[in-house]
Order: structure tokens, then C-alpha cells, then sequence
């Protein structure tokens, strides 16, 4: 559903959001670091707490759906983002990045992000004006990446990070330097102008901010058609990212769970978009063209409950599995190392 929110205020509030987020990408241009875990939390509380004020503000001016939708679409899009972390930190460590270069890494992955996001947004929306039996496909695709998302990964397919084919394509074309050079993209050795890992890198999380784009994007369109909430909701869910990768660090294989919960919510979203498909069908094969009337419209606060409880649940037994993984391994007789005393 789209709603007429005030064109000012959209322009205010993206351009403030906009600012927002270049600042704090150009204070890490300008000094990057190491966060400590105390900077880390003040940041992410900080952009959370901004989102839900920003939710407040949508339902002041728009009223309680375009909130309601902002707020799912948020949960959603940022648990998402915590998912794609995972995907950075095997990346981050396949790599080599220096620790000191990680937030860099990461800050040109946000712009990536923001720029694949935006574009598949547009293209998105004005695709969903003209043809709303794209949410069919949307559906079909976003029940299947469920399933995929709750199959249960090797421990090998876990913690290894396969190189995709423009990857692999780069590593033929472009002179490579084995080291790194204090953040620089290129370095000169012997005379000859070379690439650091640095670029190889840039290119890995691009190409995957793709990959997680088209399975976000989908999503969100299942909660709302306005492209205002449509963005407002990514760029929320990205600001405070970076920080994220440095609170969570290795707390992130703590949340053993979190993909089963994802994998309840996109196919939750993905009934739903084909349920809303079936109710407004305008294919003239199915049905003449006709709507089926017994398709369900599902209300935004239902997707809301299940967004929350679908993670709560999830986040909560990740934890309690953790803490007994943890007790055991304590309870654990500690072997006594073998006599060296031998008997003739």
C-alpha cells in the first residue's frame, strides 16, 4: 500500500538522513580505528534510538500504517543486515584486512550498498506500478531463499568464503601486490604501480552487497509499495552497521539460530506477496484475469508480530543454546597428560 506522505517532508527527511550518514562515513574517512566495544554500543543504541524517533515523527505526519510499516520494514531490513555481517567477517578474515582498515572496508560497502539498494528500488517500484504480477516472482523467489536459509550449512560451506566469478575475472586482469599499504589502493614496488588486496576486497563486498540486495529488496516490497518508507528502511537498517561488526565480533556465531528465524520471516513475506498476488491478479490466464476473493489480504500488524517474535525467538534460544554449549564444555574432566614413567 502507498501513502501520500507530504513531498516535503520526504525531501527533508532523506536529506537529513543522507547528511546524517555521509558525516559519520567521513569522520571514519578521516580517522580510522579500532572502536572499543563502549563506542561501539553508544553508536548502535544511538542509530537505533534515531529509528524509532524517526517512526514516531512518520506517525505523526502520515498516521499509524506508514509507522507501522516503517518499523517492520526496519526490524526486517537491519536483521537482515546482522545475517549479511556474517558474510563480512568470513570476507574481513579471508582476506587478511588489517584491523585498523576494517572500518574503511566496511564504510565503502555501506555506500555500495546505499547505491545498489536505491537503483533496485526505483527499478522496483516503477516495475510494480505497471506489473503487479511481479509479486508472484517477488513470492516464489523469497519462499525459496527461506528454504535455502534453512538448510543446514557444512561446517566447510560455514566458514569458507567463495570468490565469484567477477572476483576471479579481477585477479587475472588487474597487477596484485600481496601486501596491504596503510588503506592505499595501489603501491609501487620496483618502479611498477600495483593494486593492494584492498581493491580485491572493495570488489568482494560490492558484489555481495548485490547478491543481498536482491534478496532484501523483494522483502521490503512485500511490507510496503511507498518508496520513501522503501528506502527510509534501508538506509536506517545500513546507519550504524559498521559499528555493529565491531559490537557483535565473534558474539555473531553465538546467534546460531538467527538464520532459521530469517528463514521464517522471508517466507512469511513471500506467502504473503502471493497471497496479495492471487488477490489482485490481473494475469488473464489465471482465473480470467480476475482476483481470487478468498485470498487474504494480510494486515501490516500481523507481519509486525511476526517480524518481532520470528527474531526474539530466534536471538533468545541462540542464547540460551550458547550459554549450555558453554556450561558443558566447563563440565567438561580436564585430561591429565599421560605418565612419562615406562615399566621395563
Amino acid at each position: 500500500m502507498v501513502h501520500e506522505l507530504p513531498v516535503t517532508f520526504e525531501i527533508i527527511a532523506l536529506g537529513a538522513m543522507v547528511v546524517l550518514l555521509v558525516a559519520d562515513l567521513l569522520i571514519v574517512g578521516r580517522r580510522p580505528h579500532v572502536p572499543s566495544m563502549k563506542e561501539s554500543a553508544i553508536w548502535v543504541g544511538f542509530y537505533v534510538a534515531l529509528a524509532l524517533i524517526f517512526g514516531a515523527i512518520v506517525w505523526g505526519v502520515g498516521g499509524v500504517t506508514p509507522a507501522a510499516e516503517f518499523y517492520a520494514g526496519w526490524l526486517m531490513e537491519y536483521s537482515l543486515s546482522v545475517d549479511n555481517l556474517f558474510v563480512f567477517v568470513i570476507i574481513m578474515a579471508r582476506f587478511a584486512v588489517p584491523r585498523d582498515q576494517q572500518q574503511r572496508v566496511l564504510m565503502v560497502g555501506i555506500i555500495m550498498a546505499l547505491i545498489f539498494r536505491a537503483a533496485f528500488i526505483l527499478a522496483g517500484a516503477a516495475l510494480i506500478e505497471q506489473f503487479t504480477w511481479l509479486f508472484y516472482i517477488f513470492g516464489a523467489f523469497l519462499i525459496y531463499t527461506a528454504i535455502h536459509q534453512a538448510l543446514p550449512e557444512s561446517e566447510e560451506d560455514k566458514d569458507d568464503y567463495k570468490e565469484n566469478v567477477l572476483i576471479r575475472q579481477m585477479r587475472k586482469v588487474l597487477p596484485l601486490h600481496h601486501q596491504y599499504n596503510d588503506g592505499k589502493l595501489t603501491t609501487t614496488v620496483d618502479g611498477r604501480r600495483l593494486f593492494t588486496p584492498l581493491i580485491i576486497v572493495f570488489l568482494a563486498i560490492g558484489s555481495t552487497d548485490v547478491l543481498f540486495a536482491v534478496d532484501s529488496i523483494p522483502a521490503i516490497f512485500g511490507i510496503t509499495r511507498d518508496p520513501f518508507i522503501v528506502f527510509a528502511t534501508n538506509l536506517f537498517a545500513l546507519m550504524g552497521l559498521r559499528q555493529l561488526y565491531f559490537l557483535l565480533g565473534g558474539l555473531l556465531d553465538r546467534l546460531v539460530y538467527l538464520p532459521y528465524a530469517l528463514s521464517v520471516i522471508l517466507g512469511f513475506i513471500g506467502v504473503k506477496l502471493i497471497l496479495e498476488a492471487l488477490h489482485t491478479n490481473s494475469l488473464s490466464w489465471i482465473n480470467g484475469g480476475e482476483g481470487f476473493h478468498w485470498a487474504p489480504e494480510i494486515p501490516i500488524w500481523l507481519s509486525l508480530t511476526v517480524i518481532v517474535v520470528s527474531l526474539a525467538v530466534g536471538t533468545i534460544a541462540s542464547l540460551i543454546k550458547s550459554a549450555y554449549d558453554a556450561r558443558k564444555e566447563a563440565e567438561k574432566p580436564v585430561e591429565e597428560p599421560a605418565s612419562s614413567d615406562s615399566t621395563s
